[in-house]
């Protein structure tokens, strides 16, 4: 069986030469948003991006050619809009076809100057040299923060701890803040937390891979208390390893913060003992499953987080001084949610909102009680497996018009005193978020949870501006607290180049190095009270293999971390000549961490 496919301009054309006569096949694949044919086929159905499209009978030998074109506007800019996960079905036999090989196709960065300073991503507040340097093979502490820096080493096969004492203080200083000192006669680490003991003892393993330190006084503090990366894990499935080894880069770059995105339109994988049929059924999608091969890369795909593995997670993550943040989805981005519960709409629903995605009826009816009775139940036990003491309710891309076709919504509206649809979004929001008050989670959503008549979300929530950082600083202008991981610097899963052999998404930008570091994340002096930081964010729509997010999320990452750690960033060349000088090199430049 050969196939090939290739993008022309606004036209994706692919090409099935079968090795046997098939009897009326049908092309099945998903992309990056709803797709038709134009030659060659029938479309015949799908949901949101996968697709199927009725062949007529293929001749063994005799190539068959088709046109694939995106609707609603979607225009492909390079190879990761091809058709994902390609494969025939015919006479009850399923056939996949080659996929397009993927990932990044960026040249590794080369900068002929080294950096003249530590090298050190984020670079410390202030370094005062003395004189001369120390040789050393080593450290030895019995401090936590230490062992747990020292596994960090051994996991990434760097060199740490050895015969030299490490002195330990504690001094009364701002959290994640630490001094070091040193000197012909050891080294003293200053810091009134464990978050400060760990940076010191992450810098060091730094400085340590470079040979002699030079003697002097580091002294560092974080710009935000908030310093995240988000990951995508509900369209596609990464394996409890990676989230390790994202831990463990998160940790040597200082951040802080992991936003865990396990729930979405396409699955909800976290293992719930009280609503086992909700990952049980939705845990993996394609051929034979509730939901088509949505992002699947393959006929059948997918995966779930035992309560066991999300544990291993949040305690490797609290060894780094990271947090973990769960995010539910409400009250859109439903769709496998209330194809499990259908009682969560309304049946008598006439309405045709379609989201970006281009789902129909993605969007859990809070006029419906199965959609409290479902949703307390997930609040109940993620609070209750998560430390954070923080839950993301999800709040993004209400589809324009959603609940207007439903006469219980509407009667709710009425009740309540609703105009629109927006309105309906900030009543649910609310009582949503007094639930998660009810837990002991402080709430936090994306932007849109500010909207409605009544103000929106409330309850001292936490909201992550993303379609650019105006609706966060309008947020916080409004009294809420504010992290900023807007689309056009910080969203990682978009391409690098406008490259037609690039790879990724485009929608809100190209973001090189310069775009993740060129932006003040507080341009407004009067509410950088209310700032509390900047997240990273990776979307796997795309992601089909663990192994592709590294050249994707690296070395733009490193342009995340200082914008989160210091209040005036590096340059991109000289982020890029870090980059290049450091013993994270093989990771940050390649995008694979070493092993």
């Amino acid at each position: 069986m050969h196939y090939d496919c290739w993008l022309d301009g606004l036209e994706i054309h692919c090409t099935i030469t079968p090795d046997r006569d098939l009897s009326a096949p049908v092309f099945c694949f998903s992309g990056m948003a709803p797709m038709t044919t134009t030659v060659g086929g029938d479309r015949i159905g799908g949901m949101g991006s996968f697709t199927q499209v009725a062949l007529p009978d293929l001749k063994a030998g005799k190539p068959h050619a088709i046109v694939i074109e995106y609707i609603h506007g979607y225009k492909p800019a390079n190879r990761a809009w091809l058709p994902m996960g390609p494969y025939l079905r015919c006479e009850g036999d399923l056939i996949a076809l080659p996929y397009t090989p993927q990932g990044c196709r960026r040249q590794p960065i080369q900068m002929d100057e080294p950096f003249d300073g530590l090298p050190l991503v984020p670079q410390p507040t202030t370094w005062t040299p003395s004189e001369g340097v120390v040789v050393l093979q080593g450290f030895r502490s019995e401090d936590r923060a230490f062992q747990a820096a020292s596994k960090l080493a051994k996991r990434r096969g760097l060199g740490f701890a050895c015969e030299t004492n490490l002195q330990f203080v504690t001094k009364h200083m701002a959290p994640d803040a630490y001094e070091i000192e040193i000197t012909s006669q050891g080294v003293t680490v200053s810091a009134a937390d464990y978050g400060g003991r760990l940076y010191a003892c992450i810098t060091l393993l730094t400085l340590a891979q470079h040979g002699p330190l030079l003697c002097g006084t580091i002294a560092d503090a974080p710009r935000f208390g908030w310093r995240g990366q988000h990951l995508d894990t509900a369209r596609h499935y990464y394996q409890p390893q990676t989230i390790f080894d994202l831990l463990d880069v998160m940790a040597l770059l200082k951040l802080n913060r992991f936003h865990w995105h396990f729930a979405d339109d396409e699955t909800f994988r976290l293992e719930l003992d009280s609503l086992p049929e909700l990952w049980q059924k939705t845990r993996m999608c394609g051929e034979g499953e509730l939901l088509p091969a949505l992002f699947a890369g393959a006929i059948r795909a997918g995966g779930s987080y035992s309560k066991d593995t999300v544990r291993a997670v949040i305690a490797h993550a609290k060894d780094l001084n990271i947090e973990v943040l769960p995010e539910i989805e409400a009250p859109a981005h439903a769709i496998a949610m209330t194809h499990v519960f259908p009682d969560m709409r309304d049946p008598a629903d006439n309405g045709a909102e379609m989201s970006v995605q281009g789902y129909l009826g993605n969007t859990m009816n809070p006029a419906m009680p199965k959609t409290w009775e479902v949703l307390e139940k997930i609040l109940a036990e993620v609070s209750d497996l998560f430390t954070f003491d923080h839950l993301h309710l999800g709040c993004d891309e209400l589809a324009e018009g959603a609940w207007l076709g439903s006469p219980k919504a509407r009667a709710l509206m009425a009740q309540e005193g609703l105009a629109t649809s927006d309105d309906l979004q900030g009543w649910m929001m609310r009582k949503l978020g007094q639930i998660a008050v009810d837990h002991g989670q402080r709430p936090a959503a994306w932007e849109e949870a500010a909207k409605g008549s009544n103000g929106g979300l409330g309850h001292n929530a936490i909201l992550f501006s993303w379609t650019g950082q105006g609706p966060g600083l309008d947020a916080a202008r409004n009294g809420y607290d504010v992290v900023m991981t807007p689309a056009q610097h910080v969203y990682l899963d978009m391409a690098h180049t406008d490259d037609a052999d690039d790879w990724g998404a485009s929608w809100a930008a190209f973001i090189s190095l310069a775009e993740t570091v060129n932006w003040d994340p507080v341009p407004d002096p009067a509410i950088a009270d209310k700032i509390l930081g900047v997240q990273g964010t990776f979307w796997s729509e795309f992601t089909t293999q663990d192994a592709q997010i590294w050249p994707m999320l690296l070395p733009r990452m490193l342009g995340v971390a200082a914008m989160a750690w210091q209040k005036v960033p590096p340059s991109p060349d000289d982020i890029c000549r870090l980059a290049q000088s450091s013993f994270l090199q093989p990771a940050l430049m390649t995008g694979h961490p070493q092993t």
